[in-house]
Parts: C-alpha cells; structure tokens; sequence
C-alpha cells in the first residue's frame, strides 16, 4: 500500500488550504486514516484522524474548529481543509493509514500507523 500526499503550499494568516492524500494498492475502506505534522524543531504533532467509514473524527487541540478532515472512499482519497492558518501551523504534513477492524475507530498515536506518505509542506505567513 503506498500514499500520496498533496496540496501543500504557502498561504497567509487567515487563509485556507486543503490537502489530499490518496491511496493506492489496497481497499481504502479497510483503513482508518489520519494526519501528522512535524514543524521544524518540533516533535511530530497529531493533528486529525478518521474511521473507515467517515462517521467518526477526532482532532489535535491545536486545530479544532480550524481544520475538518473527511474521506471520499469511492475515490480512495483523504482530504484535510484547514481554514483560519496561522504562522504555528507551518509544517509538513504527513498522511498514514492503519487497517482497522470496525468502521468507527480512529488512531491518535502515530506508531499505531503502518504507511506512511512522503509528507507536504505547508507554510503560512503572519
């Protein structure tokens, strides 16, 4: 199974951006997902996970109310909105997937995570 990240790109204090991440090689439905991110010196933060299905999400204390993750599993592919960037949302982003067993768990934990994609810079200007 392999995962492609994108959509990262610079925007300002206050903007949006969306990031995909889609998957290959495997049923995508089978996989709770979710989304990292690690600032330079940072340690690598938590920032969204969904089920299987879609029907539960959870999110980093940092980005509630500002990001929404949701999934289209007819196109294998994850999605990140981030509204309201602020300059300490800089990063990379990282997507991951983990096979899970009911269609409402949702990981936090990175190591839980077995695939991992290449990673997208975000950037936000104050």
């Amino acid at each position: 199974v392999q995962l492609q990240a994108s959509g990262g790109g610079l925007a300002q204090a206050g903007g949006s951006l969306r990031l995909s991440c889609q998957l290959f090689g495997q049923i995508f439905s089978r996989y709770s997902m979710g989304w990292f991110r690690r600032a330079p010196g940072k340690e690598r933060e938590f920032v969204a996970g969904i089920s299987r299905s879609g029907s539960d999400t959870d999110y980093g204390d940092s980005v509630k109310g500002r990001f929404t993750i949701s999934r289209d599993n007819a196109k294998n592919t994850m999605f990140l909105q981030m509204n309201s960037l602020k300059p300490e949302d800089t990063a990379v982003y990282y997507c991951a997937a983990v096979r899970a067993s009911t269609n409402t768990v949702v990981f936090r934990r990175a190591d839980y995570f077995g695939t991992w994609g290449q990673g997208t810079q975000v950037t936000v200007s104050s």
